[in-house]
């Protein structure tokens, strides 16, 4: 599917969990592109939904109502289930037109009984974003989500944004050890091979490319105060992820006291939007 706006162009791919293969701004690779045949979900490119958690559980856990649930292990080499199940789903396209378009899904997944909506669109301003993710079941449950975008990063290219904490990391990958932050602003020096979590994020965050244009992130929402940033050596991507909690935060009180996975009654939900703009 694709939608046109503008300088602004988007592809989506509806059956692989609304991955989105493709955003560019004048022609520009926002995203980095998905390739032919390849993976949505796997691999250094696109933009992919995590939900009903985002990032890490340690060793799958999961305790709901007293009873413990066990989540595919699907990062072996960690021990961790890794950015929920919805990203792996069909969605169902409600409404399309040229520049927007709704999604929805389903997941039965216990604990998680779940309902999702998302609104895309473009305009001469920009993308617009905006998913809800709402407890179908009849027992309140810890829920989660985020987005997960891969940008195209050149040598030189600058983040910036403002955020009150910062994790360090543990031997399993998992955030640990939060601690004052200012947020970041840098380029290689400073993203290469960060991989960590930022809480008390005031929902802004720039990416300025080399020739000195950019985008801009705006969160509002269960996303407008964490965000999990990840720049791979040896990769020419960014990702900025807005997420509504801290990983493995339903395990572990010290980084749930920094974004807790909110517990949904039946019928609640959770929302969230965001805005991509020039900078």
């Amino acid at each position: 599917m694709i939608l046109e706006a503008g300088d602004w162009r988007a592809e989506l791919l509806p059956e692989k969990g609304v991955a989105f293969r493709s955003l560019t701004l004048a022609g520009r690779d926002v995203l980095r592109r998905i390739p032919d045949g390849a993976d949505p979900n796997n691999g250094f490119h696109g933009a992919f939904i995590m939900a009903p958690w985002t990032n890490r559980l340690e060793d799958g856990r999961i305790v709901v109502g007293g009873v413990e649930y066990r989540m595919p292990i699907n990062r072996p080499d960690e021990g961790n289930a890794l950015h929920g199940f919805i990203r792996a789903l069909a969605w169902v396209v409600e409404e399309q037109a040229g520049d927007r378009a709704t999604f929805t899904c389903t997941l039965d997944h216990a604990p998680f009984r779940c309902a999702a909506r998302l609104v895309v669109a473009l305009s001469d301003a920009g993308l617009s974003f905006a998913l809800s993710l709402t407890n179908t079941g009849d027992a309140p449950t810890p829920m989660g989500f985020g987005w997960h975008p891969w940008f195209a990063r050149s040598a030189g290219t600058r983040l910036r944004f403002r955020a009150a904490t910062i994790f360090g990391r543990d031997h399993r990958a998992i955030a640990q050890g939060p601690r004052p932050s200012a947020g970041l602003n840098g380029d290689d020096a400073v993203l290469l091979g960060l991989d960590t979590h930022f809480a008390g994020w005031d929902g802004v965050a720039t990416i300025t490319w080399p020739d000195g244009t950019g985008i801009t992130m705006r969160a509002e929402g269960d996303w407008a105060s964490n965000l999990q940033v990840f720049a791979p050596r040896g990769g020419d991507v960014l990702c900025v992820e807005p997420v509504s909690h801290a990983p493995d935060a339903v395990n572990r009180a010290g980084n749930a006291a920094h974004g807790a996975m909110r517990v949904l009654l039946p019928g609640a939900s959770l929302s969230a939007s965001l805005m991509i703009h020039r900078a």
